[in-house]
């Protein structure tokens, strides 16, 4: 091996390790409990992976880096927050294996809804082990977009350096097309759009395997075919007549006001169905998108691998298992490209010798929960308790006039 190593933690199908492999890393470990998507990562990176409860491990080799995105479907705004879900203490065991392994840098992926549930205490549950163990980490929000992604795709990247100070990655093009999304990086170029990432594909294939594979349009039902059929680019479920409403759909159109459950535990307002837009990036690529993401001009959903492609898989990658396995792999995976820069830029701190610096405390460096000109109630909760917690200084501040 040569160069610089990294473990990849709760890795997937292996987006995040792709980004990183690509840049140069050697990876000596990835591992996760999907054993599909462990067969996916090996067919396309490797061997280095194994199947296995993370939570059961205490000696993991050492490595350069750990990276890890911990399933967050227990606080995805995509359905109910489950506040107590297991998975969310895989936070915690995250935060502990960094600390033990005591890497020279850390990066961590997760959904934007990671900091404010329960008032940011899974926010804390990462950065206090961290912080007491040494190391200097930023914290924030960012749109895959503005990275080159053709996807509006907000996620918390969290890096870290032992006892040094790591570099975030500056973007590379304005993200637009979703609400909020052009309020940064303007003096940057557009991000590419859906018809980039779709172009140069034949037509797609009616039965399995396609070319690429995944390439495969999947039979409609008499209903889907009307309600996609008068769905014009743009428009989703509540452009329809309501007698065309999924149930499900209906149920959740009007649940905010008749069930009384508290806004905390939502998801999003749904769609049901939509259909995407050429001339701008992708809506956020779900574990739904095979059923409720109409391709922009044919009457038809997305294919799987119009979905990889989204997510900045390369066509060769192939991924395991059915549909389902595959798209929920595609889905939670992190964008390649957006890894790899995230990857460049630690890679050009390391081969700098920036890890050499010895600086004995840890600290926040910088916290930018959002780009937006405001915040909800309870973002600015958890902007407050996080500004008393760890900053001592106006630093965070100067980092949020900067970030845009």
């Amino acid at each position: 091996m040569s160069g610089f190593t990294f473990v990849d933690l709760f890795c997937g199908a292996g987006g995040f390790s792709l980004g990183f492999i690509e840049t140069g890393f050697t990876c000596v470990l990835a591992a996760d409990h999907d054993q599909y998507a462990v067969r996916t990562y090996q067919l396309n990176l490797g061997n280095h992976v194994h199947c296995f409860n993370i939570t059961n491990q205490t000696d993991l080799p050492y490595a350069d880096v750990v990276i890890g995105g911990p399933p967050c479907q227990g606080f995805s705004s995509a359905g109910l927050r489950r506040l107590h879900d297991q998975r969310n203490s895989l936070i915690r065991v995250f935060a502990n294996l960094v600390a033990n392994i005591k890497p020279k840098a850390f990066v961590f992926e997760n959904v934007e809804g990671f900091l404010t549930i329960d008032n940011g205490s899974l926010l804390l549950d990462l950065l206090d082990p961290l912080i007491e163990a040494g190391y200097r980490v930023h914290v924030r929000k960012v749109n895959a977009a503005n990275y080159g992604v053709p996807q509006n795709r907000k996620r918390i990247i969290v890096i870290g350096g032992f006892g040094w100070d790591p570099t975030f990655p500056l973007p590379t093009h304005q993200a637009f097309g979703a609400p909020g999304a052009a309020n940064a990086c303007r003096h940057l170029p557009l991000c590419p759009t859906l018809a980039d990432a779709l172009a140069d594909l034949p037509p797609p294939a009616l039965i399995p395997p396609g070319e690429p594979q995944g390439y495969v349009v999947r039979e409609l039902s008499p209903l889907d075919q009307q309600r996609i059929t008068l769905l014009q680019p743009g428009q989703s479920m509540k452009d329809l007549p309501v007698s065309l409403w999924h149930e499900s759909y209906r149920r959740r159109a009007f649940r905010r006001v008749r069930d009384g459950m508290p806004s905390e535990r939502r998801g999003g307002a749904p769609f049901g169905l939509r259909r995407l837009r050429l001339d701008q990036p992708a809506s956020t690529i779900t574990s739904g998108a095979l059923t409720e993401f109409v391709h922009p001009v044919e009457h038809r959903f997305l294919t799987l691998r119009e979905c990889a492609r989204i997510q900045s898989f390369p066509d060769h990658f192939v991924f395991v298992g059915s549909n389902h396995s595959c798209i929920l792999q595609i889905a939670n995976a992190v964008p390649s490209l957006l890894s790899k820069i995230v990857a460049s830029t630690l890679w050009q701190d390391l081969q700098a010798g920036r890890h050499l610096q010895t600086i004995s405390s840890g600290a926040l460096l910088s916290f930018v929960p959002t780009v937006a000109s405001g915040m909800s109630p309870v973002l600015q909760r958890v902007d407050m308790l996080v500004r008393n917690r760890y900053l001592q200084s106006h630093r965070v501040q100067e980092q949020l006039s900067l970030w845009p």
